[in-house]
């Protein structure tokens, strides 16, 4: 029975390491893509968009406030002037995006990851960054003009950022 049990145990490795199975992807019909080419409006005020995907996409002075962004993904987008005022971005990633004068009061980025992107002078009294992976150098900076204490969880912009 010891024989058997290992036999047939090699025999199911070897047969999954000759005959892989291929992986099938899970559906993303739940995930909305945008990119440059079919953004026809720039108001996303008040909107659910959990999990939507922009990429590359140029954003200037879009309207994301009291949008429901968690979990969604920037990746190399132009914010520049965009309003975020009270926006969830919790569990969200902003990569290699400019947030460049963006209003980011009373936003909620816990968790987001932000990696190699800017935020020269955006506005971020209140904003909550608990737990953000942010740049060493954009967190330096944002410390510099945290202010503010976040309306809806209470941690105040300083705190929130490691100052």
């Amino acid at each position: 029975m010891k024989y058997a049990i290992a036999f047939w145990s090699v025999a199911i490795a070897i047969a999954i390491f000759l005959f892989p199975v291929a992986a099938i992807a899970g559906s993303s019909s739940l995930i909305r893509a945008y990119d440059d080419e079919v953004i026809s409006s720039k108001d996303f005020a008040g909107q659910n968009l959990q999990e939507a995907e922009f990429a590359g996409a140029d954003l200037k002075s879009a309207d994301f406030s009291d949008t429901d962004l968690r979990g969604a993904v920037f990746n190399g987008c132009s914010l520049i002037d965009a309003n975020f005022h009270g926006a969830n971005f919790g569990n969200g990633i902003a990569y290699l995006s400019n947030f460049k004068n963006a209003d980011l009061t009373e936003a909620i980025f816990t968790e987001a990851l932000m990696l190699r992107s800017v935020f020269d002078n955006a506005k971020i009294e209140g904003a909550d960054f608990s737990f953000a992976i942010l740049d060493r150098l954009q967190q330096k900076q944002l410390c510099q003009r945290a202010s503010g204490v976040n309306s809806s969880t209470g941690i105040a912009t300083k705190d929130s950022l490691g100052c």
